[in-house]
């Protein structure tokens, strides 16, 4: 179960950069780059960070894994984390320690004479009260249903939400962000619509809620415009804390869910 959350920010990330790369064009003479992912929750670790270069506009969607880099996450309170390769690209932290909202996280990459570093503050957690389901009809006319959160926006503090939603242990491929911008102390209770799925009696809905900040906000929904704008022809990469010029994120959040079948 453990593994399964904490793979949830890595699985939707990928999925974007995957539609990322169908709309950047002119790239075939473009020098590769490095893409790193990584993360650091509330849950007890080990966490992962992964890191591939791009490839060639023209070519697959495979990007080759980076072997041998020196990867470190330190902390403001003294933590310092040296990670292991466990498979090629693929590095975890060796110990089970668990990240505190508050503190500030960093992560350095060293690989090929270069250093990446970003630094990323945990927010607070926001308790996620319950969820519940709305029917909708899509453009299609066809009845779906809407997984829907129930939590209280603390006030007086810029807030920034992230959702991950599996249906039997099937995640939704898709990212639902939202901020407190208009919304600020409000009881939330907004529907995260998804016409292209279905959810049928007996259904059970596992929702995930991320108390994100605005580096990684910022970066989702950047991807969102993108892959939403499949007829650009402007290549464009989303801002990210990652420093050197490396594409990629490194997101440092709280984790809450609730379970409900819908019946």
């Amino acid at each position: 179960m453990k593994s399964r959350i904490r793979s949830i920010v890595l699985f939707f990330i990928f999925s974007y950069c995957s539609c990322k790369k169908v709309i950047q064009v002119n790239l075939n003479d473009a020098a590769p780059q490095i893409v790193i992912f990584g993360e650091v929750t509330d849950l007890p670790g080990p966490y992962q960070v992964s890191i591939t270069k791009t490839v060639n506009f023209s070519a697959t969607n495979d990007f080759p894994p980076v072997s041998g880099a020196q990867v470190t996450i330190t902390d403001d309170k003294g933590l310092i984390d040296s990670l292991s390769e466990t498979a090629p690209g693929i590095y975890n932290t060796h110990t089970f320690w668990q990240g505190v909202p508050g503190n500030t996280y960093t992560l350095s990459v060293l690989t090929s004479g270069k250093t990446y570093t970003a630094i990323s503050e945990m927010p607070q957690a926001v308790p996620l009260d319950s969820i519940s389901f709305q029917e909708n009809q899509n453009f299609s006319r066809k009845n779906t249903i809407s997984v829907v959160p129930y939590f209280q926006d603390p006030p007086g503090i810029v807030n920034y939400y992230q959702f991950a939603e599996f249906v039997n242990d099937t995640p939704l491929n898709k990212t639902y962000i939202m901020n407190d911008r208009l919304s600020d102390g409000k009881y939330f209770n907004l529907p995260l619509y998804d016409d292209s799925v279905h959810i049928y009696a007996g259904d059970l809905v596992t929702l995930y809620m991320y108390s994100i900040n605005a580096d990684v906000y910022n970066y989702l929904n950047e991807m969102q415009q993108i892959s939403n704008s499949a007829q650009s022809l402007t290549p464009a990469n989303p801002d990210t804390n990652l420093s050197n010029g490396a594409l990629g994120i490194f997101t440092v959040h709280t984790v809450v869910s609730k379970q409900r079948i819908y019946d």
